[in-house]
């Protein structure tokens, strides 16, 4: 039973992500005249993720309209960093977007700041039906008690890697590595291929994923979540020496992409051998933009992120979430947007092998042999990889994480420029994170 829920869950992270479908059926109301109609009608969605996700999330926005006339959206798409400055902006302005694509790291924050509107009435009455949806899943999205957002499904952390040129070199690379294993494998890779390693530039969640191995947690209540700097100086000192011993990707190569693109991932782009790198911290279901950006001829594989605890390190996680914000005009349009997005077969066929299949237990039958390969390989991961060695996910990140991110990725900088030690970074974090969540719960 939890092999199929995960397999309904999994890529279900790939439906939703593309977020676009739009209003109901019949567009709710009569022609008045143009300019009423479009302005009642038109629905700004805001979305982060790949072309690939972009351009299918397009396709749905436009049958939808061809559907429903009179509904019409602005669809906006971002790549991942720009897409929370942007949000962050409107935020202040209350311009948000009618519809966002909502993230298990800041999904919090929006809500105790009043940004998200409470979906449970709509639930209640029927215009949002997750009756379909295991109540797991609709766990994930409840704060207090009531529903903020629609869960798409689950992934995983994982390690992609550039299998096809591993191989080559007759390397092979096993699930469940612990710390030294990936360092000593990834000097190896440098040494026979001269591909180098990305540690920076990734997840911020890789030191919560490290400091679980200890029974420890990133965020407590009030605080950091750690007693002492040296708890947090996991992923400072592996930047430091994988730089210092010159198989990890010079930082200089981030100054000529954009960071979080699977097209510009060093994995993917990149001029030389010594610009590029074998593998990527990523999760599961970003396996299938990344196979696409890839050159042809090139697979790649998939694995778990490094730790000297699988157990306790690994966890599965509810994917982006769809909400619809405090700010939009109109909230039931909004709401059966999210619905058509769940519940429709035709919607879920276009979106087909990007993000996965659908929460909705029947959607997802008829969505699941049509998954492709690579889409399959995700299931195989989740399933078989990680649902057996896993622990629970931790607990939403607090109001004030998002600061203390900023601030793990700016430290992360100086490391691979060789600006701060990797004791200087730890001992930054830990100061100045706890001033960042202390004053987020004032």
């Amino acid at each position: 039973m939890k092999r199929k829920l995960i397999v309904l869950l999994l890529a279900a992270a790939m439906v939703c992500s593309m977020a676009a479908c739009g209003g109901n059926e019949d567009g709710g109301k009569k022609e008045t005249s143009k300019s009423s109609e479009e302005t009642s009608n038109k629905l700004t969605f805001s979305w982060w993720g790949n072309q690939v996700r972009n351009e299918r999330t397009s396709q749905i926005l436009d049958m939808y309209s061809e559907k429903n006339p009179g509904v019409t959206f602005d669809g906006q798409f971002s790549e991942w960093s720009d897409y929370w400055n942007k949000l962050a902006t409107a935020s202040a302005g209350h311009t948000l977007p009618d519809i966002v694509q909502m993230d298990l790291q800041y999904y919090d924050q929006y809500v105790k700041n009043d940004l998200l509107l409470d979906l449970t009435p709509y639930i209640e009455d029927g215009t949002l039906n997750l009756e379909d949806a295991d109540e797991s899943i609709l766990e994930a999205a409840k704060i207090d008690g009531k529903t903020y957002a629609v869960c798409n499904g689950v992934n995983a952390p994982a390690l992609l890697y550039n299998k096809t040129e591993l191989e080559k070199a007759g390397i092979e690379v096993k699930d469940g590595m612990t710390m030294d294993e990936f360092v000593e494998l990834s000097k190896e890779i440098q040494e026979k291929t001269g591909l180098r390693t990305n540690i920076g530039y990734h997840h911020e969640t890789l030191p919560e994923y490290w400091l679980r191995a200890k029974d420890l947690a990133f965020f407590g209540q009030g605080k950091l979540g750690v007693n002492s700097a040296q708890d947090l100086q996991t992923i400072f000192d592996l930047e430091e020496q994988a730089v210092k011993e010159g198989w990890h990707v010079d930082p200089s190569v981030f100054t000529e992409i954009t960071i979080g693109s699977a097209e510009q991932d060093p994995m993917i782009y990149g001029s030389s051998a010594g610009s590029m790198s074998w593998c990527m911290f990523a999760y599961s279901n970003q396996l299938a933009a990344v196979q696409e950006a890839a050159p042809e001829g090139v697979e790649i594989g998939i694995t778990t992120w490094p730790t000297d605890d699988l157990e306790k390190s690994n966890y599965l996680k509810p994917s982006q979430f769809f909400a619809v914000t405090s700010d939009c005009k109109n909230p039931e349009e909004a709401v059966k947007v999210l619905d058509y997005i769940t519940n429709s077969v035709e919607c879920n066929e276009v979106l087909l092998g990007e993000r996965g299949v659908p929460i909705s237990k029947s959607v997802a039958d008829i969505i699941t042999p049509k998954l492709d390969e690579t889409n399959q390989k995700i299931i195989t991961y989740v399933n078989d990889v990680v649902t057996p060695k896993c622990s629970t996910i931790s607990p939403v990140a607090p109001k004030g994480a998002s600061e203390v991110f900023d601030l793990l990725k700016n430290l992360e900088e100086q490391v691979l420029y060789g600006q701060v030690t990797a004791k200087e970074a730890a001992e930054r974090l830990f100061e100045e994170g706890n001033v960042f969540i202390a004053s987020g719960q004032e």
